[in-house]
């Protein structure tokens, strides 16, 4: 396959280069904890395939509002109020 020359312009992903540099050492038996790929070790929760299967059928699939959603807002809100005893 012939690949146009500016090909040679795309500089390679850092984060990919720090991701394969910590599975290396992870392989040589370092402890190791990656903050690179963002790629979790571990399967997501059920509860939380679950909830996204819901969402999907419910139509939710498109970007939320800027702000961010009200209602997660007001429990965050209310969470900091209950952690900091504020009313």
């Amino acid at each position: 396959m012939k690949l146009a020359s500016r090909i040679r312009q795309v500089t390679p992903s850092m984060t990919l280069a720090i991701s394969a540099k910590a599975k290396a050492m992870k392989k040589d038996g370092l402890d190791v904890c990656s903050f690179s790929a963002g790629e979790p070790d571990f399967a997501t929760p059920k509860h939380v395939c679950e909830a996204a299967k819901t969402a999907i059928d419910q139509g939710k699939t498109r970007y939320g509002p800027a702000a961010g959603e009200p209602a997660l807002r007001d429990a965050i809100a209310q969470k900091l109020a209950d952690d900091n005893q504020l009313t």
